[in-house]
C-alpha cells in the first residue's frame, strides 16, 4: 500500500468535523487567502525596490520592451 493510500484510508477514519478542518486547509494551501497573496506581493515589492536602489537591477523603459517585442514577434 502505498503513502498516499494509507494517507486516504486514514483520513476516512476522521470525524467529520477533523475531514472538514482538513479540507479547508487544503483548499487555503492550494488557493491562499487575498491577505496572504497581498502580503508575499508586498516583500517582492520591497525587494525588487532595493535591487534597483543598490544598482543590482537596472530598470527598463515600458516602451522599450513591448518594441523588442514587436521586433521579435512580429505580426
Amino acid at each position: 500500500m502505498t503513502t498516499v493510500e494509507k494517507l486516504f484510508q486514514e483520513i476516512e477514519t476522521l470525524p467529520i468535523d477533523i475531514k472538514t478542518q482538513l479540507i479547508e486547509k487544503l483548499l487555503e494551501s492550494i488557493n491562499p487567502s487575498q491577505e496572504e497573496i497581498d502580503g508575499l506581493w508586498s516583500v517582492e515589492a520591497e525587494k525588487r525596490v532595493e535591487d534597483i536602489k543598490n544598482g543590482k537591477v537596472k530598470p527598463v523603459d515600458g516602451e522599450d520592451v513591448f518594441r523588442e517585442i514587436q521586433r521579435k514577434y512580429p505580426k
